[in-house]
């Protein structure tokens, strides 16, 4: 089991630095495509089912045509090629600061959220737990959110109708 973790956790890993160095706009969005799947099977592997399945609907779903329309309608070019050599003072503090995040990411892997004495529960990730931990704990958060969202809708309607007129 802990070979397949290792596994999938270097697929995500390679396939997300993938995203950034990538140059094509395409095939960036296609290892995170390759990304979200690698996460979703970790979540599997939690036993985190209904995770993993919002993990692949939304985002390698939804979130990812919404990604791939957008790279085709602005229709991106390549850069030009003496582009890499120009901007060499970026790409060293881009990768210390990329080395600095993954370190920090790593240190927190390391010091999880559940103590290692702890077991976790055998409905950990289920719908049930999901709901329940939603709408009792995070509840006010939820709301929030839909607030946010119904404000983001109707604010995108108003902008559609004043440009229409």
């Amino acid at each position: 089991m802990q070979i397949i973790f290792f596994l999938l956790a270097a697929t995500a890993l390679i396939s997300g630095i993938m995203v950034v160095i990538q140059v094509n706009p395409v095939r960036s969005a296609l290892f995170l495509v390759l990304n979200f799947f690698a996460l979703a099977a970790i979540y599997l592997l939690a036993n985190a089912q209904f995770i993993a399945a919002i993990q692949i609907i939304v985002y390698a779903g939804a979130i990812m045509v919404l990604f791939l329309f957008v790279i085709m309608l602005l229709n991106l070019r390549q850069p030009e090629e003496g582009g890499a050599h120009r901007h060499l003072g970026q790409k060293i503090f881009g990768s210390s600061l990329a080395t600095a995040v993954i370190a920090l990411v790593i240190y927190k892997v390391f010091r999880m959220i559940v103590p290692p004495g702890k077991p976790l529960t055998p409905d950990f990730g289920s719908t049930e737990m999901v709901a329940k931990s939603l709408f009792t704990d995070y509840l006010l958060p939820f709301e929030m959110t839909s607030i946010l969202l119904l404000v983001a809708v109707v604010g995108a309607v108003i902008l559609a109708r004043s440009k229409v007129e």
